[in-house]
């Protein structure tokens, strides 16, 4: 299967660069994944898509404000500013990061983050050069690390968006919780609470499980085959309580429908081959595309992917390639906003009840 099979051709003008005021406003194409047969919606009416009984899973991880400007301190003083992206956090306050420019920042530099009235707040040493040119970095400060970084740091934003975010909030989720990732789970974007009140009320279960986005996300596929590409890993968490709470809506005859593809990942890496999802903890690395058979999702809410990414071959695993390049382009006529701050899709099977 080529990675080429995956392109479609994208006017950059369609390219979101800021949310919308309201979440819940976004345009909703929803699709029948077995029929292709398309409609044209607003997300506000994603109610009327759902049943009673049906599970709406989604992730609750929180972004960290993980882009960091300082510079590297010399002997003599300041030296070269740098930027630093947080990636995964691991032991003894130690992060995996994404470091530019790299080429003079090697093990043994220390970097400081902030003003100059704030530089002892927040430094780092490096410890480790990676082999893929991530560096370790250990961190010193006074305080909470979050508080420093909620105070220093910025949302890190996709390359494709230029624009400045005015309000950070508006790159979270209304249900984030567990701080970790690098990046949004952007389908869940567009929902409010007033949205989530009137879904449980209709009789539909919502629960949660925790995937921390990477910044692998982003990274684009560059092997010609995609059965040849390596995906990253991203750690994930799934309770006793809300396993039960899905496993018992799948036993009810419930759909149970996943807010984005983090969503989807987490339960397809957690579920047996019966369809059993198991609580736990851990890393996964899954890589869905066409031709894997799905163990536990029936419905998939989620925004519009990048040419020839792996979102764009998880989603063609779901409901098609054909179908999937098909509602693309009619999204591309209607104009409708895509990536991280655009609209959104539903897909599942429309017609059973």
């Amino acid at each position: 299967m080529n990675t080429s099979d995956f392109y479609y051709d994208l006017p950059e003008g369609l390219i979101a660069q800021d949310p919308l005021e309201d979440r819940a406003s976004s345009r909703l194409l929803v699709m029948d994944r077995n029929t292709g047969e398309i409609s044209h919606h607003r997300f506000h009416e994603l109610a009327g898509f759902l049943r009673p009984g049906d599970c709406l899973v989604r992730n609750n991880t929180k972004v960290l404000p993980a882009r960091l400007y300082g510079h590297k301190i010399n002997e003599d003083g300041p030296g070269a500013a740098v930027e630093v992206l947080l990636l995964k956090r691991m032991e003894d306050n130690c992060w995996e990061t994404l470091v530019r420019p790299g080429k003079r920042i090697k093990e043994g530099c220390i970097l400081s983050f902030g003003s100059q009235e704030e530089s002892d707040m927040l430094k780092a040493e490096v410890l480790q050069v990676m082999e893929d040119g991530n560096r370790i970095l250990k961190f010193s400060f006074s305080g909470i690390f979050e508080e420093i970084l909620d105070q220093l740091g910025e949302m890190p934003l996709p390359p494709y968006i230029k624009h400045k975010l005015k309000d950070k909030n508006r790159y979270q989720t209304v249900y984030a919780k567990e701080e970790g990732s690098a990046a949004a789970p952007t389908a869940g974007l567009h929902f409010t609470e007033e949205l989530f009140r009137e879904i449980e009320a209709m009789g539909v279960i919502v629960a949660n499980v925790t995937l921390h986005v990477g910044l692998g996300t982003f990274r684009p596929v560059s092997v010609d085959h995609v059965e040849n590409h390596k995906m990253h890993t991203e750690y994930y968490e799934i309770s006793e309580e809300e396993a039960e709470k899905i496993n018992q809506a799948r036993e009810n005859g419930g759909r149970i429908i996943c807010v984005g593809t983090t969503s989807c990942r987490t339960l397809e890496s957690a579920a047996d081959e019966q369809g059993v999802l198991k609580a736990g903890q851990g890393n996964t690395d899954i890589f869905i595309y066409p031709g894997y058979s799905f163990k536990i999702m029936d419905g998939l809410i989620t925004n519009f992917h990048l040419p020839c990414s792996t979102l764009l071959m998880l989603v063609s695993a779901f409901a098609g390639k054909d179908h999937i390049l098909h509602a693309y382009r009619e999204a591309v006529e209607e104009e409708y906003r895509f990536f991280s701050f655009g609209d959104a899709m539903f897909l599942g099977d429309l017609t059973s009840k």
